[in-house]
């Protein structure tokens, strides 16, 4: 048997978006630069310039950027809301978090503006440096990248929708008064003065998520269009127009036929299916027009809705950005601020749950979570961006931690796969808007409901699995250097009792079901035996299932009382890939093969085309565990795999370089 060890660069996905190269340009249906067609897979940098209360945890009582503010004012003064302000716009985005978007596989940023910043609401033609300079700085970020910026006027003069989004007061006024929609103009055509000349300009979101009755036909959406087209035209000939519909950019009706042979028709997609027909009418227009679509938000759902959605894009070669790349406590980002105990404190006043704080009290709970905003003070979500990009390309399961045998295995660290591969929960996406998928909302994204877990004495991650139901299930990765005879436990806590569960080793049962009786509570934990069992040494795949639900679980335990296979033997359990270690590693890490007989190996370096880098070894090794080395020196920092192959058998284990 011919054994083949393959690192994929998972990095990204399109060799375009590798060594993109000048303006992005229209051609028919497709989206191209010099170096030929650019499929756009961005994020949006929701929450820096315009912050929404959703993304503070504020929604209850502050929603818009002005309610927000006003409620920092309160606790804290001007000066103090001046401070903190200033302190969450050089924190929140960084060339730092643009350098990890790059790493992850994006190609592009889209930057909600909000206008304000650039010109004062009341003093039409005054303009201020300080907001362009925020754009100067993120597009240099990008420029150092190979990075799209696509500049989006999310709150436009008088707001285009009644909601928070575009700081509104409850109306949508720019549709009420002509000034407002003249200033909307002349703010573009500052825009377009400022950055005609720059190639790493994806282009113009001349207007996000318009939401207003504006009669048969949208007319005063499209006059508004052709009037910004028009002004930016006579300084920029070249950038790309992005044009949305009405309706939170749903409906098009009035914007065809296009006025602009460089207009790019960007959709937004929210809480719906994930099949054809929902996009079918924008396929339409794009048929019709000749033009290429773009979906310019999308997001805030389940991991297995993102995977769907970006397959059903991608299958259509439509581009896309996400939305957001950070939040205070989320689990639906591939950032998470940490909520800081001051923040929290905060949050209770406001929510009249607790007294008001002194001014310096709140000024410092203020800088404190301005400060947990830094990338460097956030916890990185690998799951939410697995999702995203590899998932997409291989539905297939890649381990989350490394976990070792004998020991525990957390299940909260089940693998990174799709739905029905890497675990199962009747609820994965949330097609109807609502609340999230995870009933707990901690920890993952995915449908497996987690939450905080209390059990000091038994030991804990933080999380347990929770909410369990029949026929739920997770899947994990494990490794075992050595094979063992040892016992088997089980932590978990249950209210009701008359829960079983399952566990599986390679497709077969080690044990039989395991009974849960209650324990009086949903965190009042106990370990319970389930008996002896033997692992055989190599890589193996895990399985936890309820057969009967009603228990939360925290961990499963393995301990060695006797080793089971000496080192002149076969061994069982077939060809084996252990996780790497260390992980993340620069630039050398090491992993383990374990093999049943003597075989001869391949060890390649080859990108996600298929194309070998780096050839490393070919050679044979011993019956038993081989520490293989990896090394990724010339690499850039991203994403990878170790894949190993063996006939029709598939390991792989997730590496993540960081320089």
């Amino acid at each position: 048997m011919r054994v083949k060890i393959v690192v994929l660069f998972v990095l990204c996905f399109s060799t375009s978006s590798l060594f993109a190269d000048g303006f992005l340009r229209v051609d028919g249906r497709k989206i191209v630069n010099d170096q030929g067609d650019v499929l756009l897979r961005g994020m949006g940098l929701g929450g820096w310039l315009l912050p929404e209360g959703y993304m503070l945890q504020t929604s209850g009582f502050a929603n818009s950027p002005t309610e927000i503010r006003a409620k920092v004012v309160e606790v804290a003064g001007e000066d103090g809301a001046d401070a903190f302000f200033a302190a969450w716009y050089q924190n929140y985005v960084t060339r730092q978090d643009i350098d990890a978007l790059k790493a992850i596989g994006f190609n592009s940023i889209r930057l909600p503006l909000h206008y304000p910043l650039l010109t004062p609401k009341n003093q039409p033609g005054v303009w201020l440096e300080s907001g362009f300079a925020q754009i100067d700085s993120c597009l240099a970020w990008c420029k150092a990248n190979s990075m799209y910026l696509i500049l989006d006027l999310h709150s436009a003069p008088g707001a285009q929708n009644p909601g928070p989004i575009s700081d509104s007061d409850g109306e949508a006024r720019l549709w009420q008064d002509a000034a407002h929609r003249e200033r909307t103009v002349e703010i573009w055509k500052k825009l377009a003065q400022r950055y005609k000349d720059e190639p790493w300009v994806g282009g113009y979101d001349l207007l996000n998520e318009p939401a207003a009755d504006l009669g048969p036909g949208n007319v005063p959406l499209r006059n508004l269009y052709i009037d910004i087209t028009n002004a930016i035209r006579q300084i920029d000939t070249t950038h790309i127009l992005f044009i949305e519909g009405n309706w939170y950019a749903t409906d098009f009706s009035g914007l065809t036929p296009k006025w602009d042979d460089k207009i790019v028709y960007s959709f937004h997609k929210y809480w719906n299916d994930v099949t054809k027909g929902t996009i079918d009418y924008l396929i339409k227009i794009s048929e019709t027009q000749n033009a290429p679509l773009w979906c310019g938000e999308s997001g805030e759902n389940s991991n297995a809705w993102f995977t769907s959605v970006i397959g059903l894009f991608e299958k259509n070669n439509i581009g896309w950005s996400w939305w957001p790349h950070k939040k205070i406590g989320t689990i639906s980002a591939p950032y998470s601020s940490p909520i800081t105990t001051g923040w929290e404190n905060l949050l209770k006043y406001w929510n009249g749950q607790s007294a008001k704080p002194s001014v310096t009290t709140a000024k410092t709970w203020l800088m404190q979570q301005a400060d947990a905003l830094k990338i460097d003070n956030c916890l990185f979500r690998p799951d939410v961006p697995d999702a995203m990009f590899r998932q997409v390309q291989s539905p297939t399961r890649v381990p989350y931690a490394q976990i070792t045998l004998p020991g525990k295995v957390h299940a909260t660290d089940y693998d990174m796969g799709p739905y029905g591969v890497a675990w199962m929960d009747e609820v994965y996406q949330n097609i109807s808007g609502g609340k999230s998928t995870n009933n707990g909302y901690q920890y993952r994204n995915d449908g497996v409901d987690i939450e905080i877990c209390t059990d000091v004495s038994g030991g804990t991650n933080g999380f347990n699995v929770g909410w369990i139901e029949a026929n739920d299930w997770m899947t994990y990765t494990i490794n075992v250097p050595e094979a063992f005879t040892g016992p088997m436990t089980i932590r978990y806590a249950s209210a009701t009792g008359g829960g079983y569960l399952r566990i599986f080793l390679n497709g077969l049962s080690l044990v039989s079901p395991v009974t849960m009786p209650s324990t009086g509570g949903w965190q009042t934990w106990t370990t319970k035996s389930a008996g002896n069992v033997t692992i055989p040494a190599g890589t193996h795949e895990l399985k936890l299932q309820s057969l009967i639900g009603g228990f939360n679980l925290n961990w499963v335990e393995w301990k060695k009382t006797m080793v089971s296979v000496g080192e002149d033997q076969e061994l069982p359990g077939g060809i084996g890939l252990s996780p790497a270690w260390p992980n993340p590693f620069n630039p050398v890490t090491m992993c383990r093969v374990s093999l049943p007989v003597s075989e001869r190996v391949q060890i390649d370096l080859v990108s996600v085309t298929g194309q070998v880098v780096r050839h490393l070894r070919d050679d044979r090794l011993p019956a038993g565990i081989t520490d293989v080395q990896v090394n990724a020196d010339g690499l850039a920092s991203g994403l990878y795999l170790i894949r190993l192959t063996a006939g029709s058998a598939v390991r792989t284990t997730r590496i993540v370089l960081q320089r």
